[in-house]
This record gives C-alpha cells, sequence and structure tokens, in this order.
C-alpha cells in the first residue's frame, strides 16, 4: 500500500509570521499596559516583542517545538516575576505559553494541518479563524466564572480582590467561606432541600420524559407534532410566566390536598415545587431520549416481539439499554435545572422549601456575604462534572450505534 508524504511550506517569515504573531504581541501588550496606566505603550511594546520572538523562535531550527513553547513561557514568566511578583509570573507564563504555541503554530505551517490541500489562502483564512472565534466565544462564557472562583477564597469578607490576593500573599486567602457555607444551617438546610428536591423531580421527569419520547417516535400516532410543540413549551415560554400559571394551578391543588387528604403543610409544600420542577426537566429528556431514538433500529423490537417478548420486557431489555445514553443525559440536564431553579420556587414553595439558589438569590438581596461565591463555586464545580458524564455518555451512544470508532 502506498502512502502520500504530505509536505507542509513553511510561510514567510518577514511578510506573514512575524505580522501575525507581532498583533497577538500588541493584544496581550495592550491589556499589560492597561493594568501598569499606559495601554498605548504596552501596544507597541508588545507587537516589536512579538516580532522579536517570532524571528527568534524562527532561527532556532535544532530545538523541540514544545521546548520552544515552555522556554518561552518560562523566560516570560520569569519577566513578569521581576515587574509584577507572583502576580507578574503568573500572568507571564499564561502569555509565554499562549505567544510561543501561536509562533511556532504559524511558523512552521501547521495551521495548514487541518485542512484539505486544495483550499486556496481565504479558505484557509475562514478555517482558522472560525476556530478561533469558537475559543473566544468560549473564553468570553468562562471568563467571568474565573473571578467568582478567585473571590470565593478571599480571606477578607469582601466582594474585591485585596491586595495581598492581587500579590498572591497566603494571609489573602482562606477557606472561611466554605466552612461558613458547609458549616452553618444557613446554608445547610437549603442545600438539603435541594438535594430533596432534584432528584425526585428528576425521576419523574425521566420517567415521563422517556415514555412520551417514545410515544411519539412512533409514526402512526396522530397530531405527534402538535403535542411534541406543547410538551417542550416549558423550555419556551419565559420562565416568569410559567411560575405565575403554576402558582395558580398549584395553590388551589395544594389547598384541597391539606383539605381533604390531610396532608402536612410542609409535605404538600414539597410535592407542589417537586411537580413544578418536573415540568421543568421533561422538556430536556424528551429532547434528548428523541435524539438517542433517531438512529434506533426499530427491527430489534420486531425481533423481540416475534420471539415471544412482551412489551415491558422488550422495553427493559432492548430498547431502553440502547437508549439509556440518552435517558440518562436528559436525566442530568433535568437535574441541573431544578437544582438551580430559583423562580418557581418562589412562586410555588414557601420558607420552608427553601432551596440553595433561593439563599443565594436572598443572600444578594439582603446581605452581602462572600459565602454566597464559594456556593457558587460548588455550584460550578458541580455543573462541570455533570456535563462531563453528559459527553462521555454521548460519545458511549456513538459508539454503541456504530457512529464513531470504539
Amino acid at each position: 500500500m502506498s502512502s502520500v508524504i504530505v509536505t507542509i511550506k513553511r510561510p514567510d517569515l518577514l511578510t506573514f509570521t512575524m505580522p501575525l504573531v507581532a498583533v497577538l504581541g500588541a493584544m496581550f501588550g495592550f491589556v499589560t499596559g492597561n493594568i501598569y496606566g499606559d495601554p498605548w505603550i504596552g501596544l507597541i511594546g508588545g507587537a516589536v516583542a512579538g516580532a522579536a520572538l517570532a524571528g527568534g523562535l524562527a532561527q532556532i531550527t535544532k530545538i523541540n517545538r514544545r521546548i520552544k513553547i515552555w522556554g518561552t513561557a518560562i523566560f516570560l514568566g520569569l519577566v513578569g516575576a521581576a515587574v509584577g511578583g507572583l502576580g507578574g509570573l503568573f500572568g507571564g507564563f499564561i502569555v509565554g505559553v499562549s505567544m510561543g504555541w501561536f509562533a511556532t503554530w504559524v511558523g512552521s505551517g501547521k495551521y495548514r494541518a487541518g485542512v484539505p490541500t486544495y483550499y486556496t489562502p481565504s479558505q484557509v483564512l475562514w478555517h482558522n479563524a472560525f476556530l478561533f472565534i469558537c475559543a473566544f466565544v468560549f473564553f468570553f462564557l468562562i471568563a467571568p466564572l474565573i473571578p467568582v472562583v478567585w473571590l470565593s477564597f478571599n480571606a477578607e469578607n469582601f466582594f474585591t480582590f485585596t491586595p495581598e490576593m492581587l500579590s498572591f500573599k497566603a494571609e489573602g486567602y482562606s477557606l472561611k467561606h466554605y466552612r461558613d457555607f458547609l458549616g452553618t444551617d444557613e446554608w445547610m438546610v437549603p442545600l438539603k432541600n435541594s438535594l430533596i428536591i432534584a432528584p425526585i423531580a428528576t425521576i419523574i421527569s425521566v420517567s415521563l420524559g422517556t415514555l412520551a419520547a417514545i410515544g411519539l417516535s412512533q409514526s402512526h400516532v396522530p397530531g405527534r407534532q402538535t403535542m411534541m410543540a406543547i410538551l417542550i413549551s416549558p423550555m419556551i415560554v419565559p420562565l416568569i410566566i410559567s411560575a405565575t400559571g403554576m402558582f395558580f394551578f398549584y395553590a388551589p391543588l395544594g389547598n384541597w390536598l391539606e383539605v381533604n387528604l390531610g396532608l402536612n403543610q410542609s409535605f404538600v409544600g414539597y410535592v407542589k415545587v417537586i411537580l413544578a420542577h418536573a415540568v421543568l426537566g421533561i422538556p430536556f429528556v424528551i429532547i434528548t431520549v428523541t435524539a438517542t431514538l433517531v438512529g434506533f433500529d426499530k427491527s430489534l423490537t420486531r425481533a423481540a416481539s416475534n420471539m415471544g417478548a412482551n412489551p415491558v420486557t422488550t422495553f427493559f431489555r432492548v430498547q431502553m439499554p440502547l437508549i439509556l445514553p440518552g435517558v440518562i443525559s436528559g436525566g442530568l440536564f433535568a437535574f441541573i435545572t431544578s437544582f438551580d431553579e430559583v423562580v418557581v420556587v418562589l412562586f410555588v414553595g414557601s420558607a420552608r422549601q427553601q432551596t440553595l439558589p433561593w439563599q443565594m438569590y436572598t443572600g444578594l438581596r439582603e446581605q452581602i456575604s462572600p459565602t454566597i461565591l464559594a456556593a457558587a463555586t460548588i455550584l460550578v464545580a458541580v455543573s462541570i462534572l455533570l456535563l462531563l458524564t453528559v459527553e462521555l455518555l454521548r460519545r458511549r451512544s456513538e459508539r454503541l450505534r456504530g457512529m464513531s470508532p470504539g
């Protein structure tokens, strides 16, 4: 078998590599100059430093690409440490990794490695520009979380960075807000309520949403498009409108349960919030399970029926194992929706059903406490773990259906 060897031509250093790296250096220099009060000098200095870096790395041909990147990071980190201390060391290292990678990526012609050889220069430019646009969008979505996580370790009861924090001194950091969160009933009771309400609402959402998705996936069901639109409407209608409607529906229902069945008021409050959150979670389950059923081979269920299996056995032994990743993904989205929801709880629940988001909202409105930042950081960590689980399940689903290699 013959193999095709594609040689990537290095771009011109003076007219291509150095100007591009100079632009990136100017951007970093502008930001750094703003920190020290003179952005335009930083912009010019960054452009000169970027061009010089590109030229210097291009002359070093006997050193591995990774060594160039880490060498640049260490060098700029030391420069930053000399100018701004520990904070400058960290910032310089990040800038060094970015500049070193970009300079070697452009200078070696690697920017053409991911595109077909027949692409024109404008197509190559758009391909890479699109990737950078996606990266910047992702960065601006994630960037607001960085100050929240950072400030949650503040040793003072402030929502601002102290000089000790900016200098990365040990006395500027503390776990006191996490101790306040984990060690007081003010936060533990709402957390317990959230851990009671969210799982039960998720179970209801998954059960009803999965059955609805399977039913709506049958082509012989009349009006299934209309029913699908109605069932997913809670994620389309503004939440404040949904919450108002739920209030007028669940308030009489709660009174009826208390008067006619003699149920405890607190228990009825939990029932109302759980049912309301289940309604919000069902659309996510329907959408994810329906997407999984698109690639489902219906001949498997027919074969199971021909072998004598009843519908329940066919569902649990044949259909459910194959759509399980979609079911779990929908359940995770339903759980996140219930765990993070605050508007519906304010309308439907009472003080006894105060959830963690409700407590955070109350804390921001009535008392500014950095403990809210610790709670937010924990919620972010939980959300990241759940999203990683969803991604792993998505890949497993693709492998089971033969859409990706194992």
